[in-house]
């Protein structure tokens, strides 16, 4: 059993004292310690090598407490397990040399065996669960397949990534057939990690704001549902669309335990839009930690009030910056375990 169930709580929908908390990106670059261990190795080295991945899951609970975990990764993973091949070049970001656009280069992507290619990850959950001791849940997560999509044609990050737009509306077939696979290594992957014991799953559809409504639901939403559909009856499922607004009515009725909401959504529009019987996560905007510690409190306060301490999970809109302050993410936290409601 796991001692602080806040979170899975607020995932089923059942009344809190408070609402849980924990913060995207909350494993990582902020954090002076994942500093030292990011001077050692590279990115992939620390993501494929669970001792490190574990240990870095844990550090922000070691220093802040909060009511869940999330298991430190790259949704790039996936593509790399499905032969494509993904590098992380400095100044750059993710560069990925062999873009996808043409048919040739479409047949060699496979739908891979996850046991072989992603076994480390199901390792580092393990490992991670053991650091945990029962204390707080895990969390797995994944890309939206659109947001994968947008890598693997781009090849590298992008404000408006023209080229996977370009791709999916000059070659719709391919691109189907693309997301179609991703999909289906998704899934694979993601009832995978649930074996390996992680408590819930959240997929991350980043880039899902650069489509229009009608262009999200063909080339987005409809495989964000099918991993739903897949995985809600196994564990609980967290849906974040940034950028999204426009989709919650649809995403509410998708069978996923949570919805993820982005800082330019209110408290107040996404409970309409939702019909205010789902849970909601978010949506805290990450550039205002750079505010000081006392008025990050008094806005966290005024955030839960809006949305309401039940059927509420307190997150940041997006994952935290690097140079934001470490009081000022303590403040965040600290704000969300002293709430009373009025």
């Amino acid at each position: 059993m796991i001692k602080n169930d806040l979170f899975l709580r607020a995932l089923k929908g059942e009344s809190v004292d408070r609402p849980p908390v924990w913060m995207m990106r909350q494993a990582g670059r902020y954090l002076p310690e994942f500093q030292e261990i990011k001077a050692k190795y590279d990115f992939f080295t620390r993501c494929q090598t669970p001792e490190l991945a574990s240990e870095i899951t844990v550090q922000p609970i070691r220093r802040y407490g909060m009511d869940a975990a999330i298991l430190f990764s790259d949704i790039l993973v996936i593509p790399q397990a499905m032969n494509i091949e993904v590098e992380m070049k400095a100044g750059v970001g993710p560069w990925l040399p062999k873009p996808i656009r043409s048919r040739k280069e479409l047949n060699e992507v496979v739908v891979p065996n996850i046991e072989q290619t992603l076994g480390y990850v199901m390792e580092a959950i393990k490992m991670t669960k053991d650091k945990l001791n029962n204390e707080i849940p895990l969390i797995g997560f994944a890309g939206s397949p659109w947001t994968i999509l947008c890598y693997c044609v781009q090849g590298q990050g992008s404000k408006n990534f023209d080229k996977a737009k370009e791709f999916c509306f000059t070659q719709p077939e391919l691109a189907h057939e693309l997301l179609q696979k991703i999909t289906d290594t998704t899934i694979l992957y993601l009832r995978e990690k649930v074996q390996a014991g992680v408590n819930a799953v959240q997929i991350f559809d980043s880039w899902g704001g650069m489509l229009s409504p009608v262009d999200y639901k063909e080339y987005s939403w409809k495989y964000i549902q099918q991993i739903i559909d897949a995985l809600k009856d196994i564990t609980p499922v967290i849906a974040f669309g940034k950028g999204c607004w426009f989709a919650l009515d649809t995403m509410a009725k998708s069978g996923a335990s949570a919805l993820g909401v982005d800082w330019t959504c209110s408290p107040k529009n996404a409970r309409s839009l939702t019909g205010g019987n789902i849970t909601l996560q978010g949506n805290f905007d990450p550039t205002r930690l750079f505010s000081p510690p006392k008025e990050i409190k008094k806005m966290v306060k005024q955030m839960i009030d809006e949305f309401g301490k039940d059927r509420y999970i307190v997150n940041l809109g997006h994952g935290i910056l690097p140079n934001i302050p470490l009081e000022n993410a303590g403040a965040f936290i600290e704000a969300v375990k002293e709430y009373k409601a009025e």
